[in-house]
């Protein structure tokens, strides 16, 4: 297994929509096992394979608190089961340090294919549900600086251009 490059905001690579997954073999599983093992060395709670510039529709997530829920996503597919709306504060291994409101549907079923390539549906409320919609979105090439405004998501981007800058003179990036 091998910790992944995290891309961070304002990478463009971020952008890119994900292609499904043709086929669940050898080589998506080791993607799996390295996205766990860089998302728990982060810490996250879910990462999307767009965020570690692999654009494939892979999502892993992890929402215990003791690392013991592991949760694989192939090709997911979110449908909404009802519209209630929840704002929950979000972070993302993209953004790092910065954390905003964004308003989720609280409630949601997700079909997908496991690691081994096998069909299931889950259903998922609470920070599972935000977790989801928040990785999807990455996969969309869609990022949660995108929920708040343009003002707040300019001064998040200088931060942050200005923290690479400084990490690319000290060699780190």
């Amino acid at each position: 297994m091998a910790i992944l490059d995290i891309l961070e905001f304002p990478d463009p690579r971020l952008r890119t929509v994900a292609q499904p997954v043709k086929e669940v073999d050898a080589r998506v599983q080791k993607i799996v096992d390295d996205m766990f093992e860089t998302m728990y060395d982060a810490p996250g709670i879910g990462l999307a394979a767009t965020q570690v510039n692999i654009h494939e529709r892979i999502i892993t997530i992890d929402v215990s608190e003791d690392k013991s829920e592991p949760l694989v996503f192939i090709n997911p597919e979110i449908t909404v089961l009802d519209g209630e709306l929840e704002s929950m504060q979000e972070g993302c291994l993209s953004v790092p340090g910065f954390y905003e409101d964004v308003t989720r549907v609280e409630h949601c079923l997700v079909k997908a294919l496991d690691r081994k390539g096998e069909a299931f549906e889950l259903e998922c409320r609470g920070l599972l549900a935000v977790c989801i919609q928040h990785e999807v979105d990455h996969l969309e090439g869609k990022l949660m600086v995108d929920y708040i405004s343009p003002m707040k998501r300019n001064r998040i981007k200088s931060k942050l251009d200005k923290k690479h800058k400084i990490e690319a003179r000290q060699g780190k990036r």
